[in-house]
């Protein structure tokens, strides 16, 4: 299978949280577990995320480029077609990456009939955020040490300037639909969405847990756009994400 990492972020608009949680980004996954299955037919090996795969999880690690894009295309399309009606779980840990990339990524989770549960473990920052928002309603969720962050888009352009224009024209158009995309899938107004995306906006679920026992928007914070509940799972306590 191949990796999920990928170093190329040399992308107009990206959304990478600059920050120190990025920490070994260079991390390879050159040595991949391999799982051997006995039956009466013999044995099988497999390696971990191809066996993954076949339990209809789908994992998202590290930054979010047009390879890691093109895999988790596939694999959604893959596992669609085995069953449409079956729940995928997509387990996310990533800085975020290239716009264009994750929105290949989020395009299909919202083509596709497989209803989709997200889980963030690590980080969902930029637009791995917004993958995670954009799960099944009430199957979104993050455990105890995650850290979610939301940000406007970024990026560099050189050129005439007449083709500057054009491209922060583009830039501002992308981010206004990325604010919308937000504003979808968290029931929050634009304006409130716009407003915390102004700069990196962090939380934990553990800051949210504080603010959920007074269900409603009562100040500026990062819990206005995407409210968060205690559930269990698997015995590890994580959080549904509204």
């Amino acid at each position: 299978m191949p990796s999920l990492i990928t170093r190329n972020l040399s992308k107009l608009w990206t959304g990478v949280a600059k920050t120190p949680i990025m920490a070994n980004q260079r991390s390879s996954y050159s040595l991949i577990p391999m799982v051997i299955e006995h039956s009466s037919r013999g044995e099988r090996a497999y390696d971990i995320f191809s066996r993954l795969l076949k339990e209809r999880i789908i994992c998202i690690n590290g930054p979010i480029a047009d390879d890691t894009a093109h895999v988790v295309v596939a694999q959604l399309l893959f596992l669609e077609s085995e069953n449409p009606s079956k729940p995928i779980n997509m387990y996310l840990n990533s800085p975020g990456g290239a716009v264009t990339a994750g929105l290949a990524i989020y395009d299909t989770m919202q083509y596709i009939r497989s209803p989709i549960n997200t889980i963030c473990l690590g980080q969902a920052a930029s637009m791995g955020s917004l993958l995670l928002a954009a799960g099944a309603k009430g199957e979104r969720r993050s455990l105890p040490n995650a850290t979610i962050m939301i940000h406007q888009p970024s990026g560099g352009y050189s050129g005439q300037a007449k083709d500057m224009t054009i491209h922060t024209k583009q830039i501002v158009r992308v981010w206004d639909s990325l604010n919308a995309l937000y504003a979808k899938h968290t029931g929050q107004s634009v304006d409130v969405i716009e407003k915390n995306m102004d700069r990196d906006y962090f939380m934990t679920p553990q800051e949210a847990k504080e603010k959920r026992k007074s269900f409603r928007v009562e100040s500026e914070g990062i819990w206005e756009f995407m409210c968060i509940f205690p559930t269990s799972v698997a015995k590890v306590d994580s959080y549904t994400l509204f």
